[in-house]
Parts: C-alpha cells; structure tokens; sequence
C-alpha cells in the first residue's frame, strides 16, 4: 500500500517539475531580452554619465619622437709635408759620375751698393749708385704744437700784470650808506688785441656788481702771446670795494 502510494507521489512530482523549469528558462529569457533591448529603444533613460562614457572617444596616441639627426661623417685629411726632413739613401747608384764646373764670379761693378772700404761701394758706408756720389741724409723739421682751441685759460693773477689802462670803479652810494663792502669776481674773454670781449658777475654783493661792470669793460690789456702769436685768453677779475676806496 505504501509502496503504491510513494511510486504515484514520484512521478507526478517528476512531472510538474519539468514543466516548471521550462517555464522558468522563458521567464528569465524574457527578462534579459527586456533588459537588451529597451535601453536600445529608449535611449534617454540611460544616466548622462553613461551615455558620455560611451560617446567619448579615448585621446589620439602620443607623436612619435623626431628621428635622430645624421650622425656626422669625420673624413680623416692626410697631412703631406712639404719638407722632406732627413736625410735617404738613394734607390740606385749611378754607373758614371760627371764632374760640373761652376763658372767664376764676375768682378764688381763700380757703382754697387758697399760699405766703407770695399771696392766700388760708397765713401762712408752710404748707398749709392753709377755716377752718383754721397746722398746727403735728409732733415725732418718738428711739427709745430697744435693750436689751441678756443680762448686759452689763464688765472686772474697773471692777466693783472698785463694792465694798460684801468678804470677805477665808483663806490655806490645807496652800497656806501647801507655799509655793503667785499669783492666782485668777474669772468672776461679778452680779445687779440687785449679788449674786453665778454664780460659777467659771477660772484659778490648785488649792490655793488653794477658799478665793478661798468669799470672793468673799459680796462685795456697788452695782447697775450702763445708761441709768438696773440690768443684770446679766458680770465676772472677782482674787484675789491672797501670804505676807504674803490
């Protein structure tokens, strides 16, 4: 009875087990077959992040490296001297050797560059030639020195002496009142001819410039002479104003 019973049992189990698994296996084929093709259809539904991975192609492949440069091509040069140093035997010995005679040397000529005391040269040691006597040596005259240019600068102490006519200054009146005394420096370009060229205040008292400007231009000096020659010279005058004088 049980035996019956547990041989039934097996082979409806055997059954309905072989249909499950077929219906299961189209199941999942189904399945998988959604899962390929909508995304297919249906392109939008896929993240953004996926799609850019897909589209994005991969960067190009470096260059290749540039090819090397020609190695360069070193000819050796084969150096022949000229000289041949030394002394080599010779590759073969002559049967006959002749004897060359060398002809004599002709006599001097007269006229031939000597020294003193040799035939046909000339008296002193000097070069000459055929009817010439002695060469006198030729004389080189110094260059004269360069000429200066522009006036030439000479100090204030020296031009004093070369004075031939001065002008003595008047004291200023409003200068003498309000007790103003010292020195007026002046710079003066004196002519060739010992004139008052150029003449300017550089230093000393206000009030009393005007009065040393006004004597000084009337000064006359003697022509100053640089290598024999008059030159205008460049100078300063002093002019010295005090309370007992000009």
């Amino acid at each position: 009875m049980f035996e019956d019973s547990l041989v039934d049992s097996g082979g409806r189990l055997k059954t309905n087990a072989k249909y499950w698994v077929w219906g299961t296996a189209a199941l999942n084929a189904c399945i998988i077959a959604f899962l390929i093709i909508y995304p297919l259809l249906n392109p939008e539904s896929l993240p953004k992040t996926a799609m850019t991975a897909l589209l994005t192609a991969p960067p190009p492949p470096p260059p290749p490296p540039p090819p090397p440069p020609p190695a360069a091509v070193v000819k050796p040069i084969k150096m022949i001297s000229e000289i041949d140093e030394g002394l080599h035997a010779p590759t073969k010995i002559p049967k006959k050797i002749e004897m060359v005679k060398e002809d004599s040397a002709p006599p001097p000529s007269t006229g031939v560059v000597g020294m003193a005391g040799m035939s046909g040269g000339a008296g002193n040691g000097v070069f000459g030639g055929v009817g010439m006597g002695n060469v006198p040596t030729p004389k080189v005259s110094a260059a004269p020195p360069p000429k200066p240019a522009g006036p030439a600068r000479i100090s204030g102490g020296v031009m004093a002496g070369s004075i031939l006519e001065r002008t003595q200054p008047v004291y200023p009146p409003i200068a003498r009142a309000a007790h103003v005394s010292g020195a007026v420096v002046l710079h003066a370009i004196i002519d060739k001819n010992g004139n008052i060229k150029n003449l300017q205040a550089i230093s000393g008292p206000e009030m009393l410039r005007g009065a040393a400007l006004d004597a000084v231009q009337h000064w006359k000096y003697k022509p100053y002479l640089l290598n024999n020659e008059p030159t205008e010279v460049d100078t300063t005058i002093t002019v010295n104003f005090n309370f007992g004088g000009g």
